[in-house]
């Protein structure tokens, strides 16, 4: 047996103190998913203006972040709490996991096809909601999206004997697909086309909905990166744009992709679809965007 620890906390990105904290576990507890882990203890971390801001809104927060916890089988065992200026909150977690079982995002096969678990937009959702410009359903949808815990993926994954994974959260698919090849030397060809995007962001797929993110994540990876033919624009931002609590991108073997879109469907990942294929590495592009 070996032990799988990570952490991650945040500002809030919904208004909704209990959404808010189901999205920062949800989010906190992915990284231990995305190695094929699972999660089994959880400490509070919580920075708050206790002096300006009623406690019952931390309450809250907590309260989703437990819902979610509970859900994963994850104990909650204690924390701890600061104040500051802004509200940030999320967890550090303990998951286990079997030593030679690990998955990493370093070790995608030339051949593989690649399985992506959720959709894309929830930058530019969060952002114009921020701005009181997101239409309700479609922050419903992204909201659905963000709470969405990623056992589903590990478990389909693990079923189907994926070689890699990584989740994908701030830097984006565009950098966490160049983190996976990269450390797999190999390269990825995504389909532009195929990406599954959060119901009606598109239209919000634009300035002021565009976070800085959206342009360091682009030139993180412009070097590495080869675009060809004429790719829709607007699907571009998508590629860039910065995920909370995202999907999983999972290098599998191509003759069980299908199975494990399948699997994933089966259990409620509705959008898990087949974006792309790893192939040997092809000299400096580690990333081929289709459209």
């Amino acid at each position: 047996m070996a032990i799988v620890q990570t952490i991650d906390f945040f500002p809030p990105v919904v208004d909704d103190p209990f959404i808010y904290g189901q999205i920062a576990a949800a989010n906190a507890l992915s990284d231990v998913y995305a190695m094929g882990g699972t999660p089994i203890t959880a400490l509070n971390l919580v920075g708050y203006p206790d002096d300006k801001l009623s406690l019952d809104w931390l309450g809250k927060i907590i309260e989703g972040g437990e819902e979610r916890c509970r859900a994963a089988g994850a104990a909650i065992l204690g924390g701890h709490t600061v104040r500051d200026a802004e509200i940030k909150f999320g967890y550090a977690v303990t998951g286990t996991i079997h030593p030679k079982r690990i998955l990493t995002n370093a070790a995608a096969r030339p051949g593989d096809k690649l399985v992506l678990t959720k959709a894309l937009g929830t930058g530019f959702v969060t952002t114009a909601h921020k701005a009181g410009e997101c239409p309700d359903d479609v922050f419903q949808a992204a909201c659905a999206s963000m709470i969405q815990l990623n056992d589903i993926g590990r478990d389909a994954m693990l079923a189907a004997g994926a070689h890699a994974a990584t989740d994908i959260t701030g830097f984006g698919l565009a950098g966490h697909a160049l983190g996976l090849a990269r450390g797999s030397q190999t390269t990825l060809i995504l389909e532009l086309s195929s990406l599954p995007l959060l119901p009606g962001a598109d239209k919000l797929a634009h300035r002021p909905f565009l976070t800085r993110a959206s342009a360091t994540n682009a030139q993180y990876v412009a070097e590495h990166l080869k675009i060809e033919g004429a790719v829709d624009p607007v699907r571009l931002e998508f590629f860039y744009d910065a995920q909370t609590s995202g999907g999983l991108l999972i290098s599998v073997p191509a003759d069980r992709a299908e199975e494990l879109v399948e699997n994933m469907r089966k259990k409620g990942a509705a959008v898990a679809c087949l974006v792309g294929e790893v192939i040997e590495k092809k000299d400096d592009a580690y990333l081929i965007l289709r459209p």
